[in-house]
């Protein structure tokens, strides 16, 4: 919903303004005078603003045109004025002011510069984002069957409003996927809005989806917008909505269900078009069944799922993925691309990659920052891959070769321990960062050899 800020020191005029508008469906606030005309700009950040020029004692029109623009370039600002002089009208246009309106007003008038004052400062709010820029490494990239199955399923549900449940290992790029079906989408002209379920304290989660009205609680000095209210006729994606508690749950079922929302602290309903993508690294089935998540509010989410899959069953794409990475680094950080060797690769081929793509963006960083030469070496992968300092003996030497297969990888797996301990001193935790595990397993691995701590 548009809102519109009325600022006039006549109080007929400004319910006059508010009934004209609320008809047309917008959201109308107003305020007499410029210091509380600046003051409620801040408290509702309004899309337009109807400005009278002349308002005394406090600062006239242009004084507090000035001050909006000099915060928020992109809302629309309407002056009206009965005593407006052609000096006045240049003055308020090189400031920013969209229209000029003269006293006295029409609803026709009025409400025909409201929507395209409106529109243009959509607008401009929408280039701001999409110039801001994507993430660096939007691209998805990949050749192998699964993502060349991803592509395809991109594809097919883009286009369509249905919601969409994206799963997979932490570090795939899920959030890549969303953007992805975001921009395909009839939506992809505005940016789209996302929101960290896990990121944000459970005592917020509810403002920062649905806003809040000032007042509602401690600390909230200012009216607020939550995210469904900035992605209204765009795209929302909630990330990580598994961690979602049950009462923010419940209340994103509703939202969901009926189209609207309603701000913390607040008294009305608004309606809301919304699209929703959803991800999770959690199996949210298990989840339903464990009692953490509501069935319902999966099946509302889990309309049109989509795996991504982990990087290690798709080791094939890893040339592509660090060819295109270098790149995106060596502009990100100024530096030139190292190439990476047959070598190199068969390397990082063989690490398990429990961070997916994001620890491979990570360790091309690293190789790219710290490098001298243009080539990237075997040593190097093996010391961003915590391996430098582990000898590279021939495994099981000097053992029988009567051994069963489940002696010889117990033996193995207890020799390559025992090595990483040694090089890292001793260092339990050290050596569980080494071989890319967390420390409870690797302890738990060690008491199943028989090791001591």
């Amino acid at each position: 919903m548009i809102r519109v800020l009325v600022v006039d020191d006549d109080g007929n005029l400004r319910r006059m303004l508010r009934a004209v508008l609320e008809a047309e469906g917008y959201d109308v606030e107003d305020a007499e005078g410029g210091e509380a005309g600046l003051t409620a700009c801040e408290e509702t950040e309004p899309d337009v603003v109807l400005l009278d020029l002349v308002m005394p004692p406090g600062p006239d029109g242009l004084a507090v045109l000035e001050r909006i623009m000099a915060r928020q370039d992109d809302i629309g600002v309407i002056m009206m004025s009965g005593k407006a002089t052609l000096d006045d009208a240049v003055r308020a246009t090189k400031l920013g002011a969209f229209q000029f309106l003269e006293k006295p007003l029409t609803p026709e008038r009025v409400l025909t510069t409201v929507a395209a004052a409106a529109a243009l400062a959509r607008e401009r709010a929408e280039n701001r984002a999409l110039r801001a820029g994507q993430p660096d490494g939007e691209e998805i990239v990949g050749a192998t069957a699964v993502m060349q199955e991803l592509r395809a399923q991109i594809a097919r549900v883009a286009p369509i409003p249905s919601r969409v449940l994206i799963t997979g290992e932490s570090g795939t790029g899920k959030e890549l996927v969303a953007r992805a079906i975001h921009r395909q989408s009839p939506r992809g002209g505005r940016p789209m809005v996302s929101l960290n379920c896990a990121a944000i304290p459970r005592d917020l989660l509810e403002s920062e989806m649905f806003g809040h009205e000032r007042g509602a609680f401690s600390g909230a000095v200012a009216r607020r917008r939550g995210k469904f209210e900035l992605a209204d006729g765009s795209t929302l994606f909630l990330d990580e909505v598994g961690d979602l508690h049950l009462d923010a749950q419940s209340k994103l079922l509703r939202v969901l269900e009926t189209g609207t929302i309603e701000r913390v602290g607040g008294e009305r309903e608004r309606a809301v078009d919304v699209r929703v993508l959803a991800a999770s690294n959690k199996d949210l089935a298990d989840e339903v069944r464990g009692g953490r998540f509501r069935e319902d509010l999966f099946f509302r989410l889990n309309v049109f799922p989509i795996r991504v899959p982990p990087l290690r069953d798709r080791l094939d794409d890893l040339p592509l993925l660090v060819e295109h990475l270098s790149r995106v680094v060596a502009a990100r950080c100024t530096r030139r691309v190292r190439s990476v060797g047959p070598d190199a690769i068969a390397r990082l081929k063989e690490h398990s990659w429990p961070g997916n793509v994001r620890e491979l963006a990570n360790v091309i960083e690293r190789l790219t920052i710290a490098g001298v030469d243009r080539r990237v070496t075997v040593r190097e992968v093996d010391g961003v891959l915590g391996l430098a300092g582990v000898p590279v003996k021939e495994p099981l030497s000097g053992q029988s070769d009567e051994l069963s297969l489940t002696d010889a990888l117990a033996a193995y797996e207890r020799q390559l321990i025992t090595r990483v301990l040694q090089a890292s001193d001793g260092n339990v935790a050290a050596a569980a960062r080494r071989l890319r595990t967390d420390r409870a397993n690797l302890y738990r691995r060690m008491r199943r050899l028989g090791m001591g701590p």
